[in-house]
């Protein structure tokens, strides 16, 4: 039987475990440059079998948080490779997300106060993002109203993606996922609600899809197809991104278009709601028949349900995100049935070390 502890072989790299550390904002780096902190935050999860980073900007534009870190310039390599080294000095795996939040922005996070760019001009009603207020402190503001990138725009932010890739590469990264989730920008060209657009970047799935596809294509070729992942979240309604239609077609078209390019995996968000889970059983089924390369799983996720689904061979890896923030020993916590401690939301995001580097693994002593 296989168990959510066995090793896993992605690409050319082998996993000691299933479990998958889930990229998590967390706002603390300095001038976006990834520092010590982050290093030991991430050092700290490294027995998970492969981390994610948080999500870190391949542009100025592409921010949509204070304080997160970017990975398109020279300091920023430096910053990551300390980071890297530490994980990999504890024997861990560790691939960056490479993130465009699009309209999901402020004017005070993007160069020259410009609005930020999206699909269309239609702004993500009711959505807050962590920037810069009036009086220069940080916290949430309504995000600003989108402008739509032109035809030719694309191609430059999926140029920006690729030399993300190739930045992440020389930080010694062992691989990227393309953040494809989430209602950020290219979830923006594939919900038709955000993208209006009559371009060939509108309109058919194809086309709504062309976008995401082509940047897996450059980013492949910037450093190999095998060290590439994407997110996905299929039926999320996060930040404005209404149900439509064509969601489930939408969705099994990118599985099917993806299983062609010998990636390292997909990962799958469930967006959960209180109405239950957004991705089902039924629709993994369909999903894995389109693509049977490496699925990542996350969402709400225990030791069980990840072992149940990875038994019916519906996904390979389960991802875990809040439940690592206040839990370092995330896996051995799980292996030995030991307790988990409850992370505090209030130090999600900003501050020092405390909420950060502060959760102290489990003494088996106290059992």
């Amino acid at each position: 039987m296989t168990r959510l502890f066995d090793q896993y072989r992605l690409g050319d790299i082998v996993l000691r475990n299933r479990v998958v550390m889930a990229p998590m904002t967390r706002a603390r780096s300095v001038d976006t440059i990834a520092g010590a902190h982050t290093a030991e935050y991430y050092r700290q999860r490294a027995t998970a079998g492969l981390i994610v980073t948080e999500g870190t900007p391949i542009s100025p534009e592409g921010q949509g948080y204070a304080l997160v870190p970017g990975i398109w310039s020279r300091e920023h390599v430096a910053g990551w490779r300390t980071v890297t080294d530490a994980v990999h000095n504890e024997g861990g795996r560790i691939f960056a997300q490479l993130w465009h939040v699009g309209r999901l922005s402020h004017t005070s996070l993007q160069p020259d106060r410009q609005r930020p760019v999206s699909a269309g001009s239609a702004p993500a009603r009711e959505c807050k993002t962590y920037a810069f207020v009036d009086d220069g402190t940080i916290g949430f503001v309504d995000v600003s109203t989108p402008r739509p990138l032109s035809t030719e725009e694309v191609d430059r932010v999926v140029g920006d993606f690729a030399c993300g890739a190739t930045n992440a590469n020389d930080a010694g990264f062992d691989g990227v996922e393309l953040h494809g989730a989430n209602g950020y920008l290219f979830e923006q060209f594939l919900n038709p609600s955000a993208n209006t657009r009559t371009d060939r970047y509108g309109g058919s799935i194809p086309n709504r899809a062309r976008f995401l596809l082509e940047a897996v294509d450059r980013v492949s070729e910037a450093i190999g197809s095998t060290r590439v992942g994407i997110r996905l979240s299929p039926f999320s309604e996060l930040f404005d991104m209404p149900a439509y239609s064509e969601t489930a077609d939408t969705y099994l078209y990118l599985a099917s278009e993806l299983s062609r390019r010998n990636l390292a995996y997909l990962h799958l968000n469930d967006q959960l709601s209180a109405g239950g889970r957004a991705v089902g059983t039924e629709f993994l089924t369909e999903f894995r028949a389109e693509y049977p390369g490496t699925i990542i799983f996350a969402g709400g996720m225990t030791r069980e349900l990840a072992e149940g689904l990875i038994e019916k061979n519906l996904i390979d890896l389960s991802a875990f995100g809040q439940p690592f923030i206040a839990n370092p020993d995330l896996v051995e916590r799980m292996q030995n049935g030991w307790p988990l401690t409850e992370p505090d939301p209030n130090s999600y995001y900003g501050g020092g070390v405390e909420g950060y580097l502060d959760y102290p693994r489990f003494d088996p002593a106290t059992v």
